[in-house]
């Protein structure tokens, strides 16, 4: 700092000790610097003190779409957010502005002083955008009826049908209490095999009931009731021919026409729902007397084949039954019953050999499964 004239010229009389040692009023210009210097310093002060107390700065929240802020560059510390103080005139001292009321999205109250950059006070974020109203579950309607349990069975068993298209296959499933038949794949005559045995035995228990033949005639070494028991539950195909030969060529085409059955004992051809038809007849007692009914019945069961429709099914389900076997010919004509329910079901099956026997077995099964779950 520069010496002030006026002191200087003090000092220099008291060394010389030609005047009084009191000191002389300083000049006005002297003073009026001095006023001057200390206004800047309250003013230096002041906002000091302004700025030690605003809030920190925060930094804004850029808009969507805005270019995001120059990183520093490495090796310099970022400047804080703030502004040099706009030059003010010189006065006698600062004049302190009144507090702005506090803006209704902002808590705290400006300073006086500087103006703050627009960095320092963080306007509020704009509120966020209510989330969309999650759309409201339409309320339950009605939807169409459920679809009876044939219409899904016959999906099933049209399905497992046209998946294994390289055979022959076909199908027919009456329920016993309205001998509705239900048919699906082939519906054409198959060479029968052996479940052409059960038509025999039937005519034969028929003409013996009609008194024509004995159950106890001597016939292969053995009774008439012992060949047709070994030709249904064995499937033996000798008892088979001496039954054939006791009812005769014209004896069996005629009993299976008064059924309503075409029946050509040469070709020994029957289309599923024809079988299928027998065994409703069979089982309602139609064909026969309660007696024989219920001996026929008995010789169906647990035969020398039991790994087709039998395999298939769940216990608590009776099952009665003939197969049928030969060449590529694979057959299966069964009554199932649980309870006051019982069904004809009778699966015709042709591959092209004796080697694709395994093949239908599986299928023969599948075809039941289906059935099972949907009828019981």
């Amino acid at each position: 700092m520069s010496r002030v004239p006026g002191r200087h010229r003090a000092r220099r009389r008291h060394r010389l000790g030609t005047e009084s040692t009191q000191a002389v009023p300083w000049p006005a210009e002297p003073r009026g610097r001095l006023l001057i210097i200390c206004a800047a310093m309250v003013l230096t002060a002041t906002t000091a003190y302004g700025s030690a107390l605003a809030p920190p700065a925060l930094p804004s929240r850029a808009a969507p779409g805005a270019a995001p802020a120059a990183a520093p560059l490495p090796g310099k510390t970022a400047s804080p957010a703030t502004t040099k103080p706009a030059p003010q005139a010189s006065a006698p001292a600062p004049t302190p502005s009144r507090a702005k009321q506090p803006s209704p999205k902002t808590t705290a109250t400006k300073r006086t002083a500087p103006t703050p950059p627009a960095a320092v006070v963080r306007p509020s974020p704009a509120p966020a955008a209510p989330a969309p109203p999650t759309a409201a579950a339409p309320p339950p309607q009605a939807g169409p009826p459920a679809a009876p349990a044939d219409a899904t069975l016959e999906e099933q068993l049209t399905a497992i049908i046209a998946a294994n298209s390289r055979y022959q296959l076909g199908v027919a499933l009456v329920d016993m209490s309205d001998g509705v038949v239900r048919q699906f794949g082939v519906r054409e005559k198959f060479v029968a095999a052996s479940t052409g045995k059960i038509l025999a035995a039937a005519a034969y228990f028929h003409l013996a009931e009609a008194g024509v033949l004995s159950l106890t005639a001597p016939m292969g070494g053995q009774t008439a009731a012992f060949q047709i028991r070994q030709m249904i539950q064995q499937s033996n195909n000798t008892s088979w021919a001496l039954i054939l030969g006791a009812v005769g060529y014209q004896g069996i085409h005629d009993y299976a026409a008064s059924l309503g059955i075409p029946y050509d004992r040469t070709f020994n051809t029957l289309s599923p729902a024809e079988t299928a038809r027998i065994l409703v007849l069979l089982y309602n007692g139609r064909l026969l007397s309660p007696a024989h009914t219920a001996e026929l019945l008995s010789y169906m069961q647990n035969t020398n084949y039991e790994t087709l429709i039998p395999a298939a099914v769940p216990p608590g389900i009776t099952v009665f039954h003939k197969y049928g076997l030969l060449n590529g010919n694979l057959h299966d004509a069964s009554i199932l019953v649980q309870g006051q329910r019982a069904y004809a079901f009778v699966v015709y099956s042709l591959g092209a050999s004796v080697a694709e026997i395994p093949v239908q077995t599986a299928i023969i099964r599948q075809l039941t499964q289906a059935v099972v779950e949907q009828v019981f």
